[in-house]
């Protein structure tokens, strides 16, 4: 790492592309130069991840907590989401004081075995994520637009390759779509919210930790599985470490302060619609229809409950969150690849990889909300693995330097795997009749 302060771009800036323009405010809001414009510009990788915190795995796993029991797990959510901001901020750090990304990370300092166990999880995690997030886009645009579900699928399939396309333009067209279709979610539950008769009281009660039964458990981890995701530890190392370098300990102190503060707004964005996605749930169909446990009729029973505009809301963000995520999955299992072997397969090819488990998936009738529910526990198992590797390189002084983790960083980082693999045990005994007190 060199001291050398950064440059601006020679061309005069009408005649730069969008991310060579974002590339020049970054660099002046390093030098303390710029004004709100390049404050601006140093958002992206968080709003890109978030959305992964909001994709059609949640829909799924809130939906059934909602609907089966109320607000009472909105407390899972909660810790998700902060569990989730401590690793996101840990993984971006990585990529900006570094220069590496977790998976080339792992490739160097693990040993080869290692790796290669840490790439089959991680791929076969990249299948779960993009099973979730190509059903969801497919049923939000099947159940709208009244077509077939395969046609869905074939049309969610066509607009994500689309906008990866403008993959090729640098990072920050694909910063900006995604960044708008996770403001048209957030404004969705936000008319979704105005519409439901959410109990608030019941709500705030909702965040004090309880577990009603053994099947509260389950949706509990799919839930964790759902807003803590293995791919989006990955990708956004690799989204900091993308944009910009730089060139001197105090230009990394400002990087970092304004990726924590971007990982701190765009996660309790999610959070907040994550925990809006559970009280719309508890507030439709709760007390009436507890049984609720999928999209599709989720959609249906909104329309007589809540009526046709709530129900309409409710598909939009659904389609916006599959094809977003979908856009951002097939881009984590990109670099997941290219990081853990230096192998790197055209994007069409990575696309069609991935989204071939969904399309088997319907061929064979599966259940597609229970499909996705089961994805989202899978990926809770493949957890783990990316957040022990966050938490050694990350408070590692030979490879972080000032950057290392404090004391109370590493305990918060070991407190949250350690929650995520104690839930990960009590699921496996239970799913083997083990009984365990209090469930």
């Amino acid at each position: 790492m060199t001291d050398a302060p950064a440059r601006l771009p020679d061309l005069p800036p009408e005649r730069l592309n969008v991310t060579e323009r974002t590339a020049a405010e970054i660099t002046l809001a390093l030098q303390g130069k710029g004004g709100w414009r390049s404050m601006l510009a140093m958002a992206g990788p968080a709003v890109v991840v978030s959305i992964a915190y909001m994709d059609p795995g949640n829909y799924a796993t809130n939906i059934q907590a909602g609907a089966g029991f109320g607000y009472a797990l909105l407390w899972v959510v909660l810790m998700a989401s902060l569990i989730a901001m401590l690793f996101q901020s840990l993984s971006a750090k990585l990529g900006i004081v570094t220069g590496r990304n977790l998976a080339e990370l792992s490739r160097d300092h693990f040993s080869k075995p290692v790796v290669y166990l840490m790439w089959a999880v991680s791929e076969v995690a990249a299948m779960a994520t993009d099973l979730a997030e190509f059903l969801g886009g497919a049923i939000g645009l099947s159940l709208l637009f009244h077509m077939p579900l395969m046609a869905g699928m074939a049309v969610t399939a066509l607009v994500t390759y689309g906008i990866l396309m403008f993959d090729g333009r640098g990072f920050r067209p694909i910063e900006l779509i995604i960044g708008g279709l996770v403001a048209v979610i957030s404004l969705c539950f936000v008319i979704e919210m105005l519409i439901a008769p959410v109990d608030w009281g019941q709500a705030a009660m909702g965040l004090l930790p309880s577990l009603p039964n053994a099947t509260a458990l389950t949706v509990s981890v799919g839930i964790i599985g759902a807003t803590i995701m293995p791919h989006a530890v990955y990708l956004h190392s690799g989204l900091t470490q993308a944009r910009t370098t730089a060139r001197n300990a105090g230009e990394r102190r400002k990087l970092l302060r304004f990726s924590n503060l971007e990982c701190m707004v765009a996660l309790t964005i999610a959070g907040i619609v994550n925990m809006a996605m559970v009280a719309m749930a508890a507030a439709a169909f709760h007390a009436g229809h507890p049984e609720v446990a999928e999209i599709e009729t989720a959609y249906h029973t909104l329309t007589p409950l809540l009526g046709g505009a709530a129900a309409a809301v409710f598909l939009i963000s659904l389609m916006a969150s599959g094809i977003s995520s979908s856009v951002v999955g097939t881009m984590a299992g990109q670099l997941i690849m290219q990081g853990f072997t230096g192998m790197r397969i055209p994007l069409y090819l990575r696309r069609f990889i991935t989204m071939a488990p969904a399309f088997v998936a319907i061929g064979y009738g599966v259940n597609t909300t229970q499909a996705l529910v089961v994805s989202q526990v899978i990926l809770s198992f493949a957890l783990p693995i990316p957040m022990i590797a966050v938490v050694i390189f990350s408070r590692r002084k030979d490879l972080m330097g000032e950057f290392a983790n404090t004391a109370l960083i590493n305990a918060a980082a070991i407190a949250g795997s350690v929650v995520i693999l104690t839930l990960n045990v009590v699921l496996v005994l239970q799913t083997f009749g083990v009984r365990l007190p209090g469930l």
